[in-house]
């Protein structure tokens, strides 16, 4: 999938054309650097634009911090990067109190420094490297845009968009998340190896004097506004039918696919079906349209569902994949019978 031109009945006037090519020209810029990884990008902005966080999975070397760096430039948003480590405590990422001493009277007083998480864009950059304490700061700053700390609950900027990244095949010292925090990512996003072309684009790019420089395209109110729009446009009766649909048959008690009654421990939760049809509007709105085609919805099936469903230990003895899982559900729940939604 592409950004496409605005709809020919959309005026150049237009806000949503104007939107739609701001996100154009952020694609545009990111791949001044980043050779390739088209779908990666493509669902790390649909997940900007439809408001949700995103995870990156991949293998060390596919440039997964160097695209998230690359779409922080071409914003003109605040950018943190947390680097995550064993010995990372909470409140280096939500942020500590100080005492300060004035000099003049003596008088000691508490000031809250804000963590890096008080930012609009925020890399957490190998997540699972953190003990478990330290992932739980980000659950209420990712579900709520907030932040208790020291007595208080402070607001984080908006928009606020976390990507994080993780190590698929390191698992020494790591933490693996726990579900209710998989949960609040809107995308978990597979980051594979290049096509050869691709990976001589890269060397080509990367042994060489690098002349380019990214420029920042699109701000916070475009970015809010971006998110508005996609949140604007109608899902229908038989949308959310087809989104809860699928849902549901993720769960054994109610599949009627064999595979997943099976091999499936616990199925996905209602905020499946949520990111479902927000990523759905996301993908018909970069695609240039304002109405949700079954396609839209089955294009995000993965990267909603891959990290929502749970498979037990005869689904490991037998290597049966939760994407095999996927693939199951697209092919046996009917989709609408009409190409619009």
């Amino acid at each position: 999938m592409t950004l496409c031109a605005p709809t020919p009945n959309a005026s150049p006037n237009d806000p949503s054309s104007h939107l739609l090519h701001a996100l154009q020209q952020v694609r545009q810029q990111v791949h001044k650097r980043i050779v390739g990884q088209e779908d990666v990008l493509d669902e790390v902005l649909m997940a900007l634009a439809a408001g949700g966080h995103a995870l990156l999975v991949g293998v060390p070397g596919l440039a997964k911090t160097l695209l998230v760096r690359s779409l922080a430039e071409a914003m003109h948003l605040d950018f943190r990067r947390i680097q995550f480590t064993p010995d990372l405590v909470p409140s280096d990422i939500t942020g500590t109190e100080v005492m300060e001493e004035d000099n003049a009277t003596g008088q000691r007083v508490f000031r809250f420094v804000q963590g890096p998480i008080f930012a609009s864009v925020v890399l957490a950059d190998e997540i699972n490297r953190a003990p478990p304490r330290t992932q739980a700061a980000l659950l209420e700053a990712m579900q709520e845009h907030r932040v208790t700390a020291a007595g208080q609950t402070m607001n984080l900027p908006a928009p606020f968009f976390v990507l994080a990244t993780q190590n698929p095949i390191e698992q020494e010292g790591t933490y693996p998340l726990p579900e209710a925090q998989l949960d609040r990512f809107l995308f978990d996003i597979r980051v594979g190896y290049p096509s050869i072309e691709e990976e001589i684009g890269i060397l080509r790019a990367t042994t060489a004097i690098d002349h380019q420089r990214i420029e920042p395209v699109l701000d916070a109110a475009q970015a809010l506004a971006l998110q508005r729009l996609v949140r604007e446009i109608p899902a229908t009766e038989a949308a959310l039918r087809y989104a809860t649909e699928l849902v549901r048959a993720t769960r054994a008690a109610d599949s009627p696919v064999e595979l997943v009654r099976q091999y499936v421990r616990w199925g996905a939760g209602p905020r499946a079906g949520q990111a479902l049809i927000l990523g759905a509007k996301a993908h018909a709105l970069l695609d240039g349209r304002f109405t949700v085609a079954p396609e839209d919805i089955r294009r995000v099936a993965h990267p909603v569902l891959r990290h929502r469903v749970l498979l037990n230990f005869a689904a490991d003895a037998e290597g049966i994949s939760v994407e095999q899982i996927i693939d199951a559900l697209l092919a046996q729940v009917a989709a609408p019978a009409s190409t619009i939604v």
